[in-house]
Order: structure tokens, then C-alpha cells, then sequence
């Protein structure tokens, strides 16, 4: 690797050596055409280090390229010396002349920004008619678009496809000949404007809230451009040329769809359906969507690129910039990429292929930075991972019946035929899980030959019917005609209940995500399982969980030009390398684990391995249930946050763990005599006490904005309790893997203890685990490797990076100091530190009981102070 003092990263402070040694790795992964794997603790200035290495490599990058590119065959051309000379001279100016014209622009656009909002606000005499034009009346949506197309086609050869058909791009033909007419491709494809699509950075993260941040970051870097003219500067100036960096952040439909009666449907599939219903060849002019870019709103599309280039935006800034324009910014933002230095987006935009389809990305040769990377496993298998209650399988199969109804009279050929092999699947699916509930099982393996036992299901082609779901859009049509018809019967009952404030509830679209669940079951037998399970509520549920995350990510890997993981906490990193790269030679891997900024003095790391009275803590799933167990974990906390000024966090294991110690706490008293104080009593008087509550957990149907405001309920109560304790301070009962585990700042006073109650081993007796390691432990075999031992290391990663995750929320930066307290024997074992961050392992110490423990903090905090 190079000397790291001898690049200039034009980092906006001056970088610590560990920013240094990061931004040097990534700069030499870039370089090299790695993967890398770079673990940077949380107050390292991660996400800067990210920017300043991967920006700084790409102009340099370009730099280099740009006089690559116009160097010409001397050897093979008989033209003189200064022939070649001057045609590589009009190259180099025909290029430059090409990015002058988009630099003008987007200088201008900067420098008129106060005012653009004012002139669209009165707008042009396009904008105004598109706007007159575009009244949407779809309270009077026709019948009969909901009925099934003829369909003929029963090839099994791709291609043979009708043209009117959606294909994965998620837009209809007739839109693509549309947005193709303009040089907008929907598919990635060879431009023929070789500078229009220059290597790029793909920044990817978990959520908007953390890419907005990522954006603001990059408000700060100024980095000289990487083609300087060789004309002087306009203005004469004979400063450093600054160019800015040329970002945009991609978002789904629910996101940025502008479309007022779409949008408030709230509900991500259900936009998106209606979305592509508005597209469909044969709507109506009065029921497309005004927004959507044709060949008449070319202008609008690139004011809205020139606009969005012209400075940092985050997503909300976009959809308000696509208002503005009143152009669509999910589908106008596509072209824009084009031109882009850096492109960020959410994580199942870029980890899906056909959500990359469907934006027109490829990542060809272009560089894929993933952010919050420790999920990243998980991540994949939830994106290819699906789930479908019994009660929406009935719900589906009912909408379909009523769905026949209705159109039964209009169905001929192949409509009747395949509709009629759904009617059966499905039918075999709900007796399959009907059957397991009669058995009372609460988990299992479900048996695919028994799912799709049904009467005639063995004789389906079920490559055929994926295709005709896919084509015919039954799901589409099926859900439509079901909201449609719950839309006019709510419209009845309103008008017979005049001056209520009743409102038709919008339908989920069902029929659609079971029609995702009967595609898994195409799926490869080898990388994906089946299973039921029962739910507390007695619910019963399908699922399709992918086991192998392997091919899904190979394909950006192989792309790719490099590849880097980021976060936070990657340790342990074994499982990147064996269970998502192991097809990767390991030279092509490289890995970094980056100390912390902070002195060694501000951290105190303890695995605390006795109770009160020197027994061994013991919080195995067998042992952590017991009365003397919850005491003993009751006296340690007691004693020791008596030690910690301000807030304690302390982590349980599981929701379920920390429900039962609550209530132990509560019952059990501190002495014999049963009006003595309770210990939850007792803890109470030390600090007041706030909980993490199921309702907080991160669902997938959960809305988003209720999910942050729980969250932000208890910790504003537990933030406000200790900024108005007078020294007093918190205690705050959170749960290892939940919501106030990641992405949670714990800094200063709101966390100067953690502390992590036993190691959160999932459930090695439950069907989903049984399944997984299974599979790790045979692919293991068949590598020559040891199955057991492979099983047994992936199980104990599971746990550690989720503890991993807890203790990094205290430390958030230079100035920043906590005691971090792990209560378990096995957290004195050399296997179970081996899997901590380099930053922890550093500075811990031996295991020690509890009494000992009470010295370490008082001298750990002694002199301490804000």
C-alpha cells in the first residue's frame, strides 16, 4: 500500500491517522479492482473517509482515462506526426466542449436558484397546459379495463412475448417507445456517448434518513476538477478550480411519485401498481398520469437533470424539484444518472436485480459502495424472502372468485385455462396449511410435493403460469377491480351517511404478493427452503426463506469494477468472505479494521463473569429463566449503575427476557418481609427506568413514520429524564437485534454505560436455523471443510454482530467516554472475544465479578466530567 501521507484526499479537516489509513484502502481497493471490507467505528468520521477516498480515486481516475482516450494508433496508420497531433487535438476539444455545455448549465441553474422557484411558480405556457390537461378522473374508472386481455401465447421461448406486455423494466412498451423516442433508455444498454456515461460510484445504504445524511456530507468536500481546460479560467481567477461533485439519489415511486391521487395510496405496492396501471396501452388520455415524461416534456426533463445536478439534494428535495417542474422525478431522475459522479439509494434498489432493471442501472464497470454493510446478508435474504399468511391466501382466492364473477362470461382460450390452474394452486396451498394447523404444529419444514398435492396441481406447468401472471397481469387487474369495487360500494354507503367523515379504506393489493410467493416457487431447491410456522396469534404462515445470499450478490460483484463493505461494526468478518465471497480468490479480498479516535483512557470495556456473590453469570437458555439468575442479574445492575453518572442502556437478549425479568422484579422483594421494597422498586430509586416495547420492533408492514415516532417517544422521555435529573440520570431497557440496537446515538450523558446481558444465540431448535445451518454445514462439506465447525462459527457470528451493534452506540466520537459491561462467563472465552471489533478488543480487560467491577468504575469515572 502507498505511504498514506503522500495522497491528497482534500479531506475538508485534518484527517486523524486512521482516516488516513481508511481512505488509502479504499482508494487501493478502487484502484485494484478488489472487494474490500473496512470496519470504522461509529465517531471515526466513516462516512467522510468514504468520500474523500472513493471521489479522490475517481477524478484521478478520470483524469487519467480522459488522456488515455484520445492517444491514436501510431503504428497502424500511415498519417504524418502532426495529422495525428491535431486529430487528437479536436478529440480532446470535442469532449471538453461536450462537458463545458453541462457545466454552463448547471452553473448558471446555481447561480438563478433563488429565482427558477419563482418563474415555475408562475409558470410557462406548457407547464400550464400540461397542468390543465392532466385532471384526473379516475372515480369514474371504466369496468372494463379491469377484464383479462385474450391470451394466445403459450411459447416457452423468451421473446415470443406480445408487445403490449410489461416487461421487468416495470414500464409497458408503449412507455418505453415513448421515453426511447428522447434517448431514454429503459435497459441498460451501450451508450453512444461514451462520456454521457462515465465510471461511477454506487452508494448504498439502508434508509433515506441515512443516505440524506451521506448527502449533507458531501456538501463539504470540495475537490479540484478531474479535466481542467487548458483555456484560463473566464474570470481570470488564479484560484484552485473547484468543480463540484455531480450527485444524485435514486428512491422508489413511494417516494417520489408527485401524483396526488397515487401517492395517497400510501401502501408501497399499491402505488406502484397504480402507478403501472396509468401506463397500460389503452388507458385513457384523462386517466394517464400528467407527470410521466413523453417525447412533448423533453425540456422538463432536462431542466429537472440540469436542476438536480446543479447542487447536493437529498430524496425529499427531489420529489419537491419534480413538483416544481411538475415532471415525474421517480422516472425523470433515470436519464440524470447518466451524468452523475456519485449516485446514491436505498438498499433493495440496488441489491435487487429487477429493481436495477426497472431504473435502467448497470453496474458495469462502475464502483459499488455499500454502507451499514454488518446487515448486509440479511438484507438480501429479506429482498428474496417472502411471506404469505393463510388468511391472505383465502383473501386472494376470494377476490379471484368474486374477480370470475364478474368477468366470467368475458374469459376464452388461455384465460380460462390458466386462471383455472391459480384457482387450483391456490386452493392446495390453503389445504396444506389448514392440514398443519390440525397437526398444531408450531414450525416447520413445509413439503413442497404435499404444497402442491392439490387435485390436477401436479399436471401445471408452473413456468408456463408464472409467465401468464406475468403477462396478463391477472394480479393487477384482480386487485384494481377489488379497490375499485370496495371504493364504490364505501362511495355508497357515504352518500346513505351524509355528514360523516367515513372514508374508503384502500385495499392492499393481495392477489399481487401471493402472485410473488407462487414465483418462489420456482426458485432453485438448492439455495431457498419452505416453511410454516404458527404465530402467538394463532395466524398460520407460508414462507420462502432464501438460505444462500451467494448468487444473488455475485451478480453486482462480477459487474462491478470493485466492490466495498463499510460499517460501523463488520466484525466478525469471516462470514463476508466465506458465506457471500467464497467463490472470490482471496487475493481479490482485502480488510481493514480501524481503531477508534478516542484514548484508551475514555473506554472501559469489562466481560463481567460473577454475580455478587461469586457465582459464575451463566446466561444460557436453560440457566437465565431461573429466580436466582434474574436476582443475581437484578444486584448487578443495581450496583453497578449506581457507579455510572447520567444514562445506562442496558441490553436483554430478548423481548421475551426482558418481559420476564420486568415482572420477576416487580414480585420478588429485596428482604423477607412482604411489604419490603421490590427490586424494580429498588432499581427505580437508583435511576427512573424506560423500556423498549414490542410495538417499537422494525416490521415489514409496519409504516415507517409510526415505527420513528415510538422510537422517538422513549427517547425523548429518556433523553429529557436526563437532562432534568440534576446528575441523577436514566436507565433505559432495550433489546439485542431491536429497534434502539442500530442507528441509535447513545453519545455523551444519554449513554455512559452499555451494558449487554448474555450472548442473543438465536433459537437452534427452530425450523428456519435447523434448515441453515444444515445447509452451511453441507456446502462446507463439499468444500473439503469441516460442517460442524462451519455451522457452529456462522451461529456464533449471528450472535456477535448483533452484540457487536449494541456497544457501538455509546462511543460516538473524539471526546466521547462509556463503560461498556458484557455479563456472561462466555465473554471471558478467547473464541467469543475473537469475534469483538478490533476497537473493543484493544482496550478490554479481564473478566471480573461484580465487586471488582464497582472499583473499575470508580476509578474509570473518577475526574470524568461534560
Amino acid at each position: 500500500m502507498s505511504d498514506y501521507n503522500a495522497r491528497e484526499f482534500h479531506h475538508p479537516f485534518e484527517p486523524y491517522d486512521i482516516q488516513k489509513e481508511f481512505m488509502n484502502a479504499v482508494y487501493d481497493c478502487l484502484e485494484d479492482g478488489r472487494v474490500g471490507i473496512f470496519e470504522s467505528p461509529t465517531g471515526t468520521g466513516k462516512s467522510l473517509s468514504l468520500i474523500c477516498g472513493s471521489l479522490t480515486w475517481l477524478r484521478d481516475f478520470k483524469k487519467r482515462a480522459f488522456e488515455q482516450g484520445f492517444a491514436i494508433d501510431a503504428v497502424n496508420t500511415n498519417e504524418p506526426d502532426w495529422v495525428l497531433e491535431q486529430a487528437q487535438k479536436q478529440r480532446k476539444e470535442a469532449a471538453l466542449a461536450r462537458r463545458r455545455g453541462l457545466e454552463d448549465r448547471i452553473s448558471k441553474i446555481r447561480a438563478k436558484e433563488r429565482r427558477i422557484k419563482q418563474r415555475y411558480e408562475i409558470g410557462d405556457s406548457e407547464s400550464k397546459r400540461r397542468k390543465v390537461a392532466g385532471t384526473v378522473r379516475d372515480d369514474e374508472a371504466d369496468e372494463a379495463r379491469f377484464v383479462l386481455d385474450d391470451y394466445d401465447s403459450d411459447e416457452e421461448v423468451v421473446g415470443t412475448h406480445k408487445s403490449n406486455t410489461f416487461d421487468d423494466s416495470g414500464l409497458s412498451a408503449e412507455t418505453q417507445v415513448l421515453m426511447e423516442q428522447f434517448g431514454y433508455s429503459t435497459k441498460p444498454q451501450e451508450r453512444e456517448d461514451e462520456a454521457l456515461d462515465e465510471i461511477k460510484i454506487f452508494f448504498c445504504s439502508r434508509t433515506h434518513s441515512q443516505l440524506s445524511q451521506f448527502s449533507s456530507e458531501l456538501n463539504r468536500i470540495k475537490l479540484p476538477p478531474a479535466i481542467e481546460a487548458e483555456t484560463p479560467a473566464v474570470d481570470g481567477s488564479d484560484a484552485m478550480p473547484i468543480e463540484e461533485v455531480k450527485h444524485l439519489t435514486l428512491g422508489s415511486r413511494k417516494n417520489l411519485c408527485i401524483n396526488p391521487k397515487v401517492h395517497k395510496l400510501g401502501n408501497a405496492t399499491a402505488i406502484n401498481e397504480r402507478c403501472l396501471e396509468l401506463q397500460q396501452p389503452g388507458t385513457s388520455f384523462d386517466h394517464k398520469c400528467q407527470f410521466m415524461p413523453v417525447k412533448d416534456t423533453e425540456a422538463l426533463v432536462n431542466d429537472f437533470r440540469d436542476h438536480a445536478l446543479a447542487k447536493i439534494r437529498d430524496i425529499e428535495d427531489l420529489a419537491l424539484l419534480g413538483k416544481r417542474l411538475s415532471i415525474c422525478p421517480y422516472y425523470a431522475s433515470r436519464p440524470a444518472t447518466r451524468y452523475c459522479e456519485i449516485v446514491t439509494l436505498p438498499y433493495p434498489l440496488l441489491l435487487q436485480k429487477s429493481a436495477r432493471e426497472a431504473l435502467g442501472i448497470s453496474l458495469k464497470d462502475h464502483v459499488v459502495i455499500i454502507d451499514e454493510a454488518h446487515n448486509l446478508m440479511d438484507a438480501i435474504t429479506g429482498i428474496y424472502s417472502i411471506s404469505v399468511t393463510l388468511a391472505q391466501f383465502q383473501q386472494g382466492r376470494g377476490q379471484l372468485t368474486v374477480y370470475l364473477q364478474k368477468f366470467r362470461n368475458r374469459l376464452k382460450g388461455k384465460n380460462r385455462v390458466y386462471v383455472a390452474q391459480i384457482v387450483r394452486v391456490l386452493d392446495s396451498i390453503i389445504a396444506y396449511l389448514q392440514s398443519t394447523a390440525l397437526f398444531r404444529s408450531s414450525d416447520g419444514l413445509a413439503d413442497v410435493g404435499a404444497l402442491m398435492s392439490g387435485k390436477g396441481v401436479d399436471q401445471i406447468n408452473l413456468f408456463k403460469l408464472n409467465r401468464y401472471l406475468q403477462d396478463s397481469r391477472l394480479a393487477r387487474k384482480v386487485d384494481g377491480y377489488t379497490a375499485h369495487a370496495e371504493d364504490a360500494d364505501a362511495s355508497a354507503e357515504l352518500g346513505a351517511r351524509k355528514g360523516t367523515d367515513h372514508r374508503p379504506k384502500q385495499a392492499v393489493p393481495v392477489l399481487t404478493h401471493v402472485q410473488g410467493f407462487l414465483t418462489s416457487l420456482m426458485n432453485p431447491s438448492a439455495e431457498g427452503r419452505f416453511f410454516f410456522n404458527q404465530e402467538e396469534g394463532g395466524e398460520i404462515v407460508l414462507r420462502y426463506m432464501l438460505l444462500d445470499p451467494t448468487f444473488h450478490f455475485k451478480d453486482i460483484v462480477e459487474n462491478a469494477r470493485a466492490v466495498v463493505l463499510a460499517g460501523g461494526t463488520m466484525s466478525p468478518m469471516s462470514d463476508y468472505e466465506q458465506h457471500l465471497l467464497s467463490y472470490l480468490d482471496p487475493s481479490r479480498i482485502t480488510t481493514l479494521s480501524c481503531g477508534h479516535v478516542i484514548p484508551s483512557s475514555n473506554l472501559l470495556a469489562v466481560p463481567v463473569v460473577r454475580t455478587v456473590d461469586g457465582t459464575e453469570f451463566d446466561f444460557t437458555f436453560e440457566k437465565r429463566n431461573s429466580d436466582k439468575t434474574m436476582i443475581d442479574l437484578a444486584n448487578a445492575i443495581m450496583s453497578t449503575v449506581q457507579k455510572i453518572p447520567d444514562g445506562v442502556v442496558v441490553f436483554f437478549p430478548s423481548y421475551s427476557y426482558l418481559d420476564k425479568c420486568s415482572a420477576a422484579w416487580k414480585r420478588m422483594r429485596l428482604e423477607a418481609p412482604v411489604n419490603s421494597p421490590s427490586y424494580w422498586d429498588a432499581l427505580l430509586k437508583i435511576k427512573p427506568i424506560f423500556l423498549e416495547t414490542r410495538s417499537q420492533r422494525q416490521t415489514s408492514d409496519a409504516p415507517t413514520t409510526s415505527k420513528e415516532i415510538a422510537v422517538n417517544s422513549v427517547l425523548d422521555s429518556y433523553g429529557a429524564a436526563i437532562a432534568t435529573g440534576k446528575g441523577r440520570g436514566a436507565l433505559l431497557f432495550a433489546v439485542i437485534g431491536g429497534s434502539l440496537s442500530e442507528g441509535i446515538n447513545f453519545n455523551d450523558a444519554l449513554g455512559r454505560g452499555v451494558i449487554v446481558v448474555g450472548l442473543p444465540f438465536p433459537n437452534p431448535h427452530s425450523a428456519e436455523w435447523k434448515a441453515k445451518t444444515q445447509y452451511i454445514s453441507m456446502k462446507a462439506s463439499a468444500q473439503g471443510q469441516d460442517g460442524k465447525a462451519a455451522a457452529r462459527d456462522f451461529y456464533e457470528n449471528t450472535c456477535m454482530r448483533a452484540v457487536n451493534q449494541c456497544i457501538g452506540r455509546a462511543i460516538r466520537h473524539r471526546n466521547d467516554y462509556a463503560a461498556i459491561l458484557m455479563l456472561d462467563r462466555r465473554y471471558s472465552a478467547p473464541r467469543i472475544q475473537a469475534k469483538l471489533p478490533r476497537w473493543i478488543r484493544s482496550s478490554l480487560a479481564n473478566g471480573a465479578g461484580v465487586r471488582e467491577v464497582e472499583k473499575s468504575l470508580d476509578e474509570f469515572f473518577a475526574g470524568k466530567h461534560d
